[in-house]
């Protein structure tokens, strides 16, 4: 997958694309949503990071005006969720929710640009989503990677200026999400908002210019991946070691977060590098192959949602 040639930059002079303002949503006993804030802008490429029970899915859905808020607000190009979508300014790909069966991959995109405000061409949304060639095939006779390109292409029957994506390439093979997200990299280089959820951390580290985290329905780090990887505070530190090693020491390095070896390969993370790397000499050892680098997206939001956690216990 290839990395944005460069960040989408949002300005800040414009009126935002999504406000959520102290927003809460419980089920239950269940706080989905804790006083949420956020603001997102035109031009924007977001990722929505978080681990199960974070809140993605319930965020989403306010977002949508698919469920009300128990407080605090939420706004749409400065009015309602559902003005917006009603105005078509909002075009979505959503996990929940099934596909109409006993019509073609035709009939549902053309009925979907039937009813959108600003509609594209049907030919137009089944070529961009790579779906032309099934375009006379019934929906419930797709795989799962089509079925998410047929969302994809009702998400995007019409000239909307926010496009929100959960878990968009779920079921795709490697050859189409590469081309989905070039798809949406067109979106946004035209000024769209694109906002998505995904499990796929690789994809946003590559596509997305900001990402938020959340944590327990609030906003755990919010910044570019560089950002976020840096709020994560550890690096990574590997190295060989050759013959029998007691790893008794190694384990009680200074500063270590993290520890692993395989054969004569040691992985470790630590907050402070340079200190745990003065240590392992101290130690008499001598190691081979030193690399000291940052975490990359993915270890940095393992390391703050678990730093999260221990706060909470």
């Amino acid at each position: 997958m290839t990395t944005t040639t460069a960040a989408r930059t949002a300005q800040p002079a414009t009126k935002p694309v999504v406000s959520f303002e102290n927003v809460t949503k419980s089920y239950g006993t269940v706080r989905a949503v804790d006083g949420l804030s956020l603001t997102l802008h035109p031009g924007e490429t977001v990722a929505l990071l978080g681990p199960n029970g974070a809140g993605k899915s319930t965020t989403l859905d306010l977002l949508l005006g698919l469920r009300p808020a128990d407080s605090g607000s939420v706004r749409l190009f400065d009015g309602t969720p559902r003005e917006a979508v009603a105005a078509g300014r909002v075009g979505a790909m959503l996990q929940s929710g099934g596909l109409m069966e006993e019509v073609t991959v035709r009939e549902i995109v053309a009925l979907g640009c039937a009813l959108h405000p600003r509609p594209h061409p049907v030919d137009q949304v089944l070529s961009r989503a790579g779906i032309d060639k099934i375009a006379d095939r019934k929906v419930d006779k797709l795989s799962g990677g089509q079925e998410q390109r047929v969302r994809f292409a009702l998400a995007t029957v019409g000239d909307s200026d926010l496009i929100v994506l959960d878990e968009p390439t779920t079921g795709m093979d490697v050859t189409s999400r590469q081309a989905f997200w070039a798809t949406m990299r067109e979106q946004a280089d035209r000024g769209r908002t694109v906002l998505f959820a995904t499990h796929y951390l690789e994809e946003a580290d590559a596509i997305a210019d900001r990402v938020i985290v959340l944590s327990k329905g609030r906003v755990l780090a919010d910044g570019t991946a560089a950002e976020i990887k840096a709020k994560a505070g550890a690096r990574r530190i590997s190295f060989d070691l050759t013959g029998p090693v007691d790893t008794a020491p190694l384990r009680a390095l200074p500063f270590l977060t993290a520890f692993e070896r395989h054969g004569d390969t040691v992985r470790i993370q630590s907050r402070d590098a340079d200190a745990t790397v003065h240590a392992l000499y101290a130690l008499g050892l001598y190691p081979r192959n030193l690399e000291v680098a940052g975490l990359g997206l993915e270890q940095a939001f393992i390391a703050l949602t678990e730093a999260e956690e221990a706060t909470r216990c």
